[in-house]
Formats: C-alpha cells, sequence, structure tokens
C-alpha cells in the first residue's frame, strides 16, 4: 500500500478489520449465509496479520540499527520507508546520522591504534604486555633488541635470558619495579602497570637499559665523594702537619741540653702540650670520619620478615623513654590499621626511626610544643608508610634535599651520615626516605615501601 503517512495506514488498516468484524456479524445473524461469514473470518485474520506485519516497520528497523551497531556494520542505509510520513523520515535521518558518527569515531580510534602501534614501535624503552596466562600481547622492537630472545610468544621465555629475570617479573605488584644486571653490558631496569581489557587481566612491562646511566652516576658518586674525602682528610690532616712542624721548631731551638738531661720553658712546654693535644684530637676526629664512612659503604643486606609495627613502635618507645623524659619531649604512636604488618628488616627499620626520633629532640630545643609523633599507614596504593614527626626549628628548602648527602650536616656536632645510612637502608629494602619540612612549625620524615 502506497500510504504516505504510517499513522493514516494504521488508520485504514483498523478501519478495514472494524468493517470486515461488522460484516462477518451481520452475515453470521443470517443463517444462510454461512459461507459468507467464514469468508469474513479468513479475511479478518489476513488483515490482522498485515496490521501486525505492518506496525512492526519500526521494530524491525531499530532492530537492524542496533544488529548494526552490534557487528559494527556500517554499510546500512535508512530511507526506504521515508515515503510513510515526516516521523519517519526524521527517524531514518536520525539513524544515518548515527551510523555515520560511529563512522567517523571508528575511522579515528583505527588512526589512533595505528599512531599507538608506530609509537610503541619506535619509543627507546622496551615495552611487552601479557595477560594472565602468559601469552605474549604486544612488543615491540626495542624490548626484542634488549632481550634478544627470538620466538617470544609467552612470558616465560624471559626465562632463556635470565631465571631472576622471569623469577621477578612474575612476583612484581602492579606500579613496582625493580633493577637487575643481566650481564656486563645489560643492567635492566622493568616497571609494571596492570590493567583489563575485554574482561581480561593484562600487565604491561617497560625495559630500559640503564647501565650508562649507572655508569655516569657511579662517576658522579666518586667525585663527590673524592672530594669529601678530599676536603676532611685535608682539614685535619693540614693542622696536623703544620703543628708538627712548629712542634719540632719549638724542640730545636727551645730545648736545652744540660749534662744528661734537655731542659725546655715553662712557656715553650705548654706549647708543645697544646699542640699535642690538637694532634691527638684531630686524629681522632680523622678515624671517626673513616669509621663513618667504613659504616656506609658497609650496610649489611636487609633480612626481610614480616613483624607487627606496634611491637616495633613500642620497642623505640621503651628505648627512649629516659632520653625523652629528661628533655621533656613526649613519644605518642598512631597506627592504622591496628594490625598493620611490614616485611622488612626490623632492626635496620628501627635503626632509622631511633635516628630520625633523636634528631627530631635535637631539633626541639627551643620549641614549645614538646611532642614527637610516630605515625603508621597504608597509601592511596594500599603500600604501608611509617613517618617521624616533629615540630622543632625544621630545614631550609634550601638543605632539604642535601641532608641525605653522605658528610653533609645542618648540625653543630655529628658526622653528617645518619641520614645518608637511614635513606641507603630504604634503598635496599626497594622503598624510599622523603622529607617535608615547613620551618619553625613541622618537620615530617616518611619512610615509604613497595
Amino acid at each position: 500500500m502506497g500510504f504516505k503517512s504510517f499513522a493514516l495506514g494504521i488508520s485504514v488498516r483498523v478501519g478495514l478489520i472494524v468493517l470486515t468484524v461488522f460484516l462477518g456479524v451481520y452475515f453470521y445473524m443470517q443463517e444462510t449465509a454461512m459461507a459468507q461469514t467464514i469468508l469474513f473470518f479468513f479475511i479478518l485474520i489476513l488483515l490482522t496479520i498485515n496490521l501486525i506485519s505492518y506496525g512492526n516497520t519500526t521494530n524491525k528497523k531499530i532492530t537492524r540499527f542496533l544488529e548494526s551497531i552490534r557487528y559494527s556494520d556500517f554499510s546500512s542505509s535508512f530511507t526506504k520507508d521515508s515515503r510513510l510520513g515526516k516521523s519517519f523520515r526524521e527517524m531514518n535521518m536520525s539513524f544515518n546520522e548515527v551510523i555515520d558518527a560511529f563512522k567517523k569515531t571508528r575511522a579515528q580510534k583505527e588512526e589512533q591504534m595505528l599512531f599507538l602501534q608506530i609509537m610503541i614501535q619506535h619509543i627507546n624503552t622496551g615495552i611487552i604486555s601479557f595477560d594472565s596466562a602468559g601469552r605474549i600481547g604486544v612488543i615491540n622492537g626495542t624490548a626484542k633488541q634488549l632481550l634478544q630472545i627470538p620466538q617470544f610468544k609467552d612470558i616465560n621465555d624471559l626465562g632463556k635470558l635470565s631465571i631472576e629475570l622471569l623469577k621477578n617479573v612474575l612476583q612484581l605488584s602492579p606500579g613496582g619495579s625493580f633493577s637487575i644486571k643481566i650481564n656486563p653490558e645489560l643492567h635492566l631496569n622493568v616497571q609494571s602497570a596492570a590493567f583489563k581489557m575485554e574482561g581480561n587481566s593484562w600487565t604491561l612491562l617497560s625495559f630500559q637499559n640503564i647501565k650508562s646511566e649507572l655508569q655516569k652516576n657511579e662517576l658522579e658518586a666518586w667525585q663527590n665523594l673524592t672530594k669529601v674525602l678530599r676536603h676532611e682528610i685535608m682539614n685535619s690532616m693540614t693542622p696536623i702537619a703544620s703543628l708538627a712542624n712548629s712542634l719540632g721548631t719549638i724542640l730545636e731551638e727551645d730545648v736545652e741540653e744540660r749534662q744528661d738531661a734537655l731542659i725546655v720553658e715553662r712557656e715553650s712546654y705548654q706549647d708543645l702540650k697544646e699542640g699535642l693535644a690538637t694532634i691527638s684530637k684531630r686524629s681522632i676526629g680523622l678515624v671517626d670520619f673513616v669509621n663513618a664512612y667504613r659504616d656506609y659503604t658497609n650496610i649489611p643486606n636487609p633480612n626481610l620478615k614480616p613483624f607487627l609495627v606496634h611491637q616495633l613502635f613500642e620497642n623505640i618507645c621503651i628505648l627512649l623513654k629516659e632520653e625523652l623524659a629528661k628533655a621533656k619531649i613526649k613519644l605518642d604512636a598512631e597506627i592504622s590499621p591496628k594490625e598493620l604488618e611490614l616485611v622488612a628488616d626490623q632492626d635496620l627499620i628501627q635503626m632509622i626511626l631511633i635516628n630520625l626520633v633523636k634528631n627530631g629532640k635535637e631539633a626541639m630545643d627551643k620549641s614549645q610544643n614538646r611532642i614527637i609523633h610516630l605515625k603508621a599507614g597504608l597509601d592511596k596504593h594500599s603500600y604501608p608508610y611509617l613517618q617521624v614527626i616533629d615540630h622543632g626549628e625544621g630545614i631550609v628548602p634550601e638543605a632539604i634535599e642535601r641532608i641525605f648527602v653522605p658528610f653533609y650536616t645542618t648540625k653543630k656536632t655529628g658526622s653528617g651520615i645518619g641520614l645518608a645510612i637511614s635513606r641507603q637502608i630504604m634503598n635496599l629494602h626497594r622503598g624510599n626516605l622523603v622529607v617535608n619540612s615547613i620551618p619553625n612549625e613541622k618537620t615530617v620524615f616518611t619512610l615509604t615501601f613497595g
């Protein structure tokens, strides 16, 4: 039926059905017209079927539209029934606009995917992704060049290069990282990230050969260390050499030989005594410096074991109770959750916290708020952290990073090695030690793990 309006088509079909019903009833009332009644009954069925089919035009169109979206078949066009009225023309136009929008979006995504693939293949960082079953998803050319593994199909193929590398990768938590030396020419830094795609869990690994960077940092470290050693040794040896020369002059000029005895004037004797005391003091200082250097370069590898943080805090409170009481400083502890557990070397971590608490005590000589806080908790990534918070004089911005440099100190006494050793210990735990300070208000040292 060539109706120009869908509504008119429905109205005509309903009218014909009603008319057929009336005629059927009329002939049914005529006892002699049974054949006509049956005929009108079949006509009524056909008209009803036609009405239903005609009414389902919109449903069929919507179904075809949704199937086009579902199967990404954007070749469909909706124009054939525009003659059925304005509403159908508008619906067809909307369908076509949506189809065009999906076409455009898919084309943009394909372009972005192509750009991403090209970028991944050209960056200087090795990239590998694998799913929960170990199957490789993406691997770029840099990764193949670094790892030198042909036929890389499964993450377990990393074992062909290094069993230890494979073990560390499989144990690596999302967001974690580690470094490993494979051979003299390959020292890898590996970082991990996790994501989900199409219901599957995936892990993304990035690989970088940090050999040249390590060599550069090592050279700079040795240069800095040499400067420190030269500075400290010269500070001790120069006055010792000068005093020894002066004392030699005194012995030559002011000592008189009389019979079997050597006579020295009282003033010269006093000069000799003071000079020898100074030499002794500077020598002891030099020995202390060498011992501090030895301590810094001989930190033992941590013995990692699980322990409860509240036990750690209790030990520190007991050990420092009398010392802090004499200074009229209170030490309090806060742990959330209460049963927070760490996997670390308890003795080494305890040494760090004791050093930080003592530093806080020394910084609070003139402070009115005489409380040092020990705090423990979980960060936004659920990694544990420990904090030591004091309200002392604080650290000026210019010195905030230099305080971790070996032998640098802002105190009148001390070797300047404590914080350097503390950060070194945290590095061995694959963690970090950082500080934030507002001078004369608050200083927070944070130990992060994971």
